[in-house]
């Protein structure tokens, strides 16, 4: 659905307008993908979550790395975006425009999803050796930026880090990897003050043209690029529950589907188990209530 002017595209969650003047504007969607493909149900609130997550995190990182983030507001967007207020309250950013690295940003605390499987294959995670007998949803020695592809389409594909200093050479290749690194554990620090592990998390970092600086960009450490699980609850040697979209995933592994699109219609018992945990998630990690952040926009308590 267009909103307004400026119209640029429409990503698997959020639809990207041009504002000039160097600004865009994300709205974040109730749309959820899953195995790269977007699937038909929607999840309600979901967009306002992303929303709400990236703007705690834009502020709990701010002294780390400057983010993309300029305003909220709808009523500082131009005349034509009025009618669509009400919609864009709460899952809409106005940002900078940004020159995106061609890089997932990956960083690992725990063995779990794509690394676990990369670990049971090689013993490596993106080139990276680790111990033998690691199991399933381990504690890393230490947190590992384990970065893939960035594709246009199909699956991203982990990479080791000489392939990051190919592409971006060997200077910008580490700040992007210590920018990483900081990003998550300050995010890991935050979460378990909330008794939730950050097992891991996919970061979006671009290039500022004017300035040639790093910023933090798009959605931060949500439940759509991160595994939460409860700290309290946490078994290694298994999968865990959490408070991210793997409920989905695990929904979706047992049905007789292809994986590719189209996906097959959630049922209600998934989009409100679905919901309930992006919103437990929210509230665990900003303190917040997501009511209220429904009703006035506000992030903070």
């Amino acid at each position: 659905m267009t909103l307004g002017p400026g119209f640029v595209r429409a990503g698997k969650v959020r639809d990207l307008y041009d504002l000039g003047n160097d600004r865009l504007l994300l709205v974040a969607s109730d749309r959820l993908s899953a195995f790269d493909v977007v699937l038909p149900t929607p999840i309600p609130d979901k967009g306002r979550v992303l929303t709400g997550l990236s703007r705690f995190w834009f502020a709990e990182t701010a002294d780390l790395v400057p983010n993309h983030l300029l305003g909220t507001d709808p009523a500082a967007l131009p005349p034509a975006f009025a009618p669509a207020a009400r919609e864009l309250r709460g899952r809409s950013m106005i940002c900078r425009r940004l020159e995106i690295i061609p890089v997932e940003c990956v960083v690992r605390g725990y063995l779990a999803g794509s690394g676990w499987k990369d670990y049971r294959a090689t013993d490596r995670v993106s080139g990276i050796a680790l111990p033998a007998g690691l199991r399933e949803s381990d504690r890393l020695s230490e947190p590992l930026f384990t970065p893939s592809t960035k594709a246009a389409a199909g699956h991203d594909e982990p990479i080791d880090f000489d392939a990051v200093v190919a592409l971006l050479g060997g200077e910008r290749a580490e700040a992007v990897r210590d920018v990483a690194l900081r990003v998550y554990e300050r995010g890991a620090a935050v979460c378990a003050r909330a008794g939730i592990l950050l097992a891991d998390t996919k970061l979006e970092i671009g290039v500022d043209a004017a300035t040639g600086e790093l910023v933090l960009a798009d959605e931060v450490m949500t439940p759509d690029s991160s595994r939460f699980w409860d700290a309290e609850a946490w078994e290694p040697g298994r999968a865990q529950a959490s408070y991210d979209k793997q409920f989905v995933r695990d929904w979706l592994e047992a049905q007789p589907w292809g994986k590719t699109a189209p996906g097959p219609a959630l049922p209600p018992e998934v989009v409100a188990g679905t919901r309930a945990r992006y919103v437990a998630a929210f509230e665990r990690i900003t303190g917040a209530s997501f009511a209220r952040y429904l009703e006035e926009d506000v992030v903070a308590p």
